[in-house]
């Protein structure tokens, strides 16, 4: 008899994971010293992470991969340090190897959320550089991502931000490191392959505080859009996600193909010839030449693209347009000067 079908489900979306991470290693996936390659689960001890350790503990060995396991003690609750150590106890169960535990401080910029989520990530790079890793498993489920396409649709945000969380992520040089297996998995079928597997969980008291944006929408907004739409809102709007990854996608490499024809010989972008591209295009050949210049991408939201856009599409003698990173976009003699003033 084989396994329960949640738990089935869990470890064919793992196992399809290891092997892409294989295929993205070369050719030979051994390091010098002739280690396996190692993948890390990035556990909190809830029911989606701890059902996500359980199947990459179960689909590693069989594909000659090491698996091993970080907490991180992000510290906003009391005794998060014990909680964190009973997490590193369950993994340790499963047989991952390395664990840890890895304590971070949490700033304030971008609100508590946005804060954590730095700090964790921050944590997990370099425990993930300190040990070598191949890749990082996040557990992040299909709940997730309706949820982050919804909180991007109530930013007013374009398809970037509906496009939800990738199945593959990373920073400059590790833009493989991160993957979610669990993205076409429910966030029930995970809390049932835990408890028919006997995994003790910890339900976060943040994920139903009322105080954070998600917690409400989890909790409030989408039980209600369900009861006026019906079943079957969270599928739509995870496929929403996907279709809207690929026409970002497709319009990202356009607009880097199309970049190199509306410069001059010196470099600089002629206004005329970013008129003449599709308004989607030429937005995102004005972001690029923004963050080229040193404004940092996760402070440059869309009404300052359509500032700056203005100088191209509705010019009336304005002046420079101030974007974060004290960057400044000027018209000047039919050309779109931007720079760091």
């Amino acid at each position: 008899m084989g396994p329960h079908p949640a738990v089935a489900a869990i470890r064919l979306a793992v196992r399809r994971v290891l092997h892409d991470v294989l295929t993205d290693l070369p050719a030979d996936p051994r390091t010098t010293l002739g280690d396996p390659p190692l993948v890390l689960v990035a556990c909190s001890g809830g029911a989606d992470s701890m059902a996500l350790a359980s199947a990459l503990a179960f689909e590693a060995p069989k594909l000659g991969i090491r698996a091993g396991g970080i907490t991180v003690d992000h510290g906003l609750q009391p005794g998060s340090d014990l909680r964190a150590a009973e997490v590193v106890t369950r993994m340790t169960a499963l047989r991952l190897d390395p664990v840890e535990s890895v304590a971070v401080r949490v700033g304030r910029d971008g609100g508590p959320e946005a804060a954590a989520r730095d700090a964790r990530y921050a944590a997990l790079d370099e425990a993930a550089d300190r040990h070598g890793a191949a890749a990082v498993l996040l557990g992040h489920t299909r709940d997730d991502q309706a949820e982050t396409v919804l909180l991007g649709l109530a930013r007013g945000s374009g398809i970037r931000s509906l496009s939800g969380m990738a199945e593959v992520s990373g920073g400059p040089g590790r833009s493989h490191r991160y993957r979610r297996p669990f993205l076409q998995v429910d966030r029930q079928t995970a809390r049932k392959a835990c408890m028919v597997q006997s995994l003790a969980v910890w339900d976060d008291p943040h994920n139903i505080d009322p105080a954070y944006t998600r917690s409400r929408l989890r909790h409030e907004g989408l039980p209600a859009l369900e009861k006026a739409l019906g079943k079957g809102v969270v599928e739509a709007l995870a496929r929403t996600a996907q279709l809207s990854r690929d026409d970002a996608d497709a319009l990202d490499a356009w607009a880097a193909e199309a970049e190199t024809g509306v410069r001059d010989e010196d470099g600089r972008l002629e206004c005329a010839k970013l008129y003449a591209l599709p308004p989607a295009v030429r937005r995102r050949v004005l972001r690029r030449a923004v963050v080229a210049a040193g404004s940092p991408a996760g402070s440059l939201f869309a009404r300052h693209i359509e500032e700056v856009d203005r100088l191209i599409t509705g010019w009336r003698g304005q002046g420079a347009i101030n974007l974060p990173g004290r960057v400044e976009a000027q018209r000047q003699g039919g050309r779109l000067v931007i720079r760091q003033g």
